[in-house]
C-alpha cells in the first residue's frame, strides 16, 4: 500500500518516537474513508509518542485529544509544540480504565497499537469507552493480533522474543469480530486486516529502540506469518 500522506513525515522522527510497528501508516490507512474533519473532538487512545495525534490534527484538522498512559503529558506537549500543533492537540495522561472525560464527548476515537492491551474484556466497550462518544460517533481501532488463535501451540519462533504471557493479548479477527458484537452500545461496521502489517513491522524493527532489538529474533524466525494488524471500524448506536 502507498502511504502518501506518511512520506511527507520526517523519518528520523517518526524513527525517534515509534513505540511498536509504524503507528502512522496504521492510522493512515485506518482512517483512510473516515468523515473527519475540522471541528471535531478526537480521542486518540494511548497515544504512545503522539505521532497518531500529530497526524490526526495535521491530516484532518480535528481537535485531539492525545491520551495515554506510558507517556507523560508533558513529554507529548513538549512534542506537539515542536511540530507546531499544540493548540489542536491536548495531551492526558490517564488510564484507559478511569477516563477522565464527560459522556459523549467525542465525535471519534481513534485508537492504534493500544487498544487490545485494555480492551479485550467484555466489559470495556460500553462501560468506559462508547459513554464518552456521542451518538452515531466513530469507532476505529487499529492493532497487532494472529490470523488464527494459536495460544494453545504457540510456534517456536516466537518464543524466541516473547513469552506467552505477553501473546496473551493477540487475538485474531473473528475473536475479535465475537468480542465486538456482544456490545449493546455500538453496531460493528468492520473487522479486518491492515495491509500494511510488513511494513509497519519492518519499520519498527529497522530502529533502535531497544524493544524493537528485542523483537527481532522472533520475527527474523518468521513469527510474522501467523500475525497481522486488525482493524476495527464501529459506531455508537444513537
Amino acid at each position: 500500500m502507498q502511504h502518501p500522506k506518511t512520506a511527507k513525515y520526517d523519518k528520523q522522527f517518526v524513527s525517534d518516537n515509534l513505540m511498536g510497528p509504524n503507528a502512522l501508516k496504521m492510522v493512515e490507512e485506518l482512517t483512510a474513508n473516515l468523515d473527519l474533519h475540522p471541528g471535531m473532538r478526537v480521542l486518540d487512545l494511548g497515544c504512545g509518542k503522539g505521532l497518531t495525534s500529530i497526524f490526526l490534527a495535521k491530516e484532518f484538522g480535528v481537535q485531539v485529544f492525545a491520551t495515554d498512559l506510558w507517556i507523560t503529558a508533558t513529554e507529548n506537549y513538549s512534542r506537539f509544540k515542536q511540530v507546531g500543533l499544540d493548540s489542536r492537540i491536548i495531551p492526558i495522561h490517564a488510564d484507559a480504565t478511569a477516563l477522565p472525560y464527560a459522556d459523549e464527548y467525542f465525535d471519534a476515537v481513534i485508537s492504534i497499537d493500544a487498544y487490545y492491551y485494555f480492551g479485550k474484556n467484555e466489559t470495556f466497550m460500553d462501560e468506559k469507552l462508547a459513554p464518552l462518544i456521542k451518538p452515531n460517533g466513530i469507532i476505529a481501532l487499529a492493532f497487532p493480533g494472529f490470523k488464527k488463535d494459536i495460544h494453545a501451540n504457540l510456534p517456536p519462533e516466537f518464543l524466541l522474543s516473547w513469552t506467552a504471557e505477553d501473546l496473551e493479548t493477540f487475538h485474531s479477527c473473528e475473536w475479535w469480530s465475537n468480542l465486538f458484537s456482544k456490545s449493546k452500545k455500538i453496531r460493528l461496521d468492520k473487522v479486518g486486516e491492515l495491509s500494511c502489517h510488513g511494513e509497519c513491522w519492518a519499520d519498527w524493527l529497522a530502529t533502535d529502540n531497544p524493544y524493537a532489538v528485542r523483537d527481532r529474533p522472533s520475527m527474523e524466525a518468521g513469527a510474522g506469518k501467523y500475525m497481522n494488524l486488525i482493524s476495527v471500524m464501529a459506531t455508537k448506536r444513537s
